[in-house]
């Protein structure tokens, strides 16, 4: 105990020296100080596609956080990752046999990795075998699959989390800290850049059934999410334009551009953009009356980088799944407080503004929520 007590006296020395690591980061630097008798969360991962992969290698370097189980339709995925993940072929289901997860001791917690519109039936699979839940953005594909998903979890008495890893990457909670403590007075303007050009026209991204929808429900929720936690109110109307110019790829139902915009009660206005047909968009840009935070790249896996009008942010650079599923497992097991919710309500609340996106795009009209 007095190593580890003077370990966290060093930290706190350390930190208080540089008044930006003790203001805004010392939650998280002290989330890396681990004791022997802290409990470690053991997860299922359930899909193993790309981002799937980009999480179990993150998981490699938490600190609380293990791979105990998989979950896949398809079997030479399960023989090599459980090779890979030291998960053993008892551990290992597919989507007939997952039910019996509930047997299963070593697991704690189901991540839903799935595609959007798999999210709900995953999600109360996982609820009904007693299994915590975390399951990717967007939570749903509509606000009564997230309603009856936070109700699930809320019976069998386990918790849902949503994998919004930007709730907890340095850059951005300095900025958040920032403006909390009033460093931008009055916040007036946000914009949220979001987008890539998309590649493959077959994969489930593009096909409304899966999807749930096209950029918005993908890479659009970033600035719709970012908008909120950003200004630091909920908007109170939305208006929103698409546009469309390949008819063929982007079939009806699957968005390749929509512009939308956020009105808060406060008078502060969010102007946004999600598109599946540009590159380099990934920007952050908050103005308030006695200053201004800019991020660029804002929600990227790479570095993120930001600047105020008072210089630069020189937060440390994370691997982002890392630290969320570090947080996520404090969350979970300790009871901590994030500084920005990760919870069903969380994502409810991003479902019902897409929702009125969609509804302001049908009707060419403001949309009051």
């Amino acid at each position: 105990m007095k190593t580890r007590r003077a370990f966290l006296q060093k930290i706190g020395m350390a930190s208080a020296s540089i008044p930006f690591l003790s203001a805004g980061l010392s939650s998280w630097n002290l989330s890396k100080v681990k004791s022997e008798q802290e409990p470690v969360l053991r997860v299922a991962l359930m899909g193993l596609g790309g981002y799937a992969g980009r999480v179990a290698e993150a998981i490699q370097k938490c600190q609380r956080v293990k791979i105990t189980a998989l979950v896949s339709g398809t079997p030479e995925k399960l023989q090599t990752w459980g090779k890979k993940y030291n998960v053993p072929e008892k551990s290992c289901y597919n989507y007939q046999n997952f039910d019996t997860i509930k047997l299963n001791k070593e697991v704690d917690a189901v991540y839903v990795i799935t595609p959007n519109a798999l999210h709900h039936a995953h999600t109360l699979r996982a609820a009904k075998a007693g299994k915590h839940v975390i399951c990717e953005k967007p939570m749903a594909i509509s606000v009564k699959e997230g309603r009856e998903m936070i109700e699930a979890c809320a019976r069998a008495g386990v918790q849902l989390l949503v994998g919004y890893r930007m709730h907890f990457e340095p850059t951005t909670l300095e900025v958040i800290r920032m403006r909390n403590e009033g460093a931008f007075g009055t916040i007036k303007f946000f914009q949220g850049l979001c987008g890539f050009k998309i590649g493959d026209p077959t994969q489930w991204r593009l096909n409304k059934a899966l999807a749930g929808g096209g950029s918005l429900m993908d890479i659009g929720i970033y600035a719709l999410n970012g908008s909120r936690y950003m200004v630091g109110e909920e908007p109170v109307w939305v208006t929103a334009q698409e546009t469309k110019t390949d008819a063929v790829k982007f079939k009806e139902g699957v968005d390749e551009t929509i512009q939308f915009q956020l009105g808060f009660k406060s008078g502060a206005i969010a102007s946004c953009l999600s598109t599946y047909n540009m590159n380099h968009l990934d920007k952050f840009f908050l103005n308030g009356d006695k200053g201004f935070a800019e991020m660029q790249p804002s929600t990227g896996y790479g570095p993120i980088k930001g600047r105020t009008n008072k210089g630069e942010i020189n937060a440390p650079v994370v691997v982002h799944q890392t630290v969320q599923m570090d947080e996520m497992a404090a969350i979970l097991l300790d009871g901590k407080k994030p500084v920005v919710a990760v919870d069903g309500e969380e994502g409810l609340k991003d479902l019902r503004i897409i929702e009125a996106i969609y509804k302001a795009v049908a009707s060419g009209k403001k949309i009051v929520l």
